[in-house]
C-alpha cells in the first residue's frame, strides 16, 4: 500500500480575525520553546501593532483542508552593504501533528517569493541551539547559520534605563 501525498497548503495572508489563531499559535511555540513563561502578548497587543495604524510584522497562516496547520510571523529589516531590506522571520511554527509533511518547508518558500518580489536581498531567522529538528530542517534548504555574528538584546530594566537618558 503507497502512502498517499499530503493535502496541500494554502497560504493566506492573516487578517484581523486572526488574532485568536496568531495568540494561540504563539503560545504552542512558546510552549515547545520552553519558553510560555515569557508570553506577555495579548489579543489586544496584537491587533494594535499586527492591524493597528502602523503594522509592525506581517503573518501568513498555512491552512490544510480549511485547518489552521501553521504560521510564518515576518517584518523587514534593512541590510545596508547589501543596499536592500530583507525579510527577518520571527516566528515559523507548524502543528505537531502537521509536521513532517512539507508545510514548514512551503510556509519558507513563500517568505522567500515574497523576498524576490520585494527585491530583498536575504531571509534571516534565529535558532535555539538546541534544537537539532529546525536545525536540520534548515539546513535541508540550504540556510547556513551565521557564525560570524552574535546576537545581542536590550530589554527590560536594561533598555528602561538606556531609554531614560535620551
Amino acid at each position: 500500500m503507497t502512502q498517499s501525498a499530503a493535502p496541500p497548503l494554502r497560504i493566506r495572508t492573516a487578517t484581523v480575525d486572526d488574532v485568536p489563531l496568531i495568540l494561540r499559535f504563539i503560545r504552542e511555540l512558546a510552549e515547545y520553546e520552553r519558553l510560555a513563561h515569557e508570553v506577555v502578548a495579548t489579543e489586544e497587543l496584537l491587533r494594535e501593532t499586527l492591524f493597528g495604524n502602523r503594522a509592525y510584522a506581517e503573518v501568513v497562516i498555512g491552512d490544510v483542508d480549511g485547518e489552521p496547520a501553521g504560521f510564518a510571523l515576518f517584518f523587514h529589516n534593512f541590510s545596508t552593504f547589501v543596499g536592500r531590506p530583507g525579510i527577518y522571520l520571527e516566528d515559523l511554527y507548524v502543528r505537531p501533528e502537521m509536521r513532517g509533511r512539507g508545510y514548514g518547508r512551503t510556509l519558507l518558500a513563500h517568505l522567500a517569493s515574497l523576498a524576490k518580489q520585494r527585491h530583498c536581498g536575504r531571509v534571516e531567522w534565529a535558532v535555539l541551539t538546541w534544537n537539532e529538528p529546525a536545525i536540520r530542517f534548515y539546513r535541508s534548504l540550504g540556510a547556513r547559520p551565521n557564525d560570524q555574528w552574535m546576537i545581542y538584546r536590550l530589554a527590560g530594566d536594561a533598555l528602561d534605563a538606556l531609554a531614560n537618558e535620551a
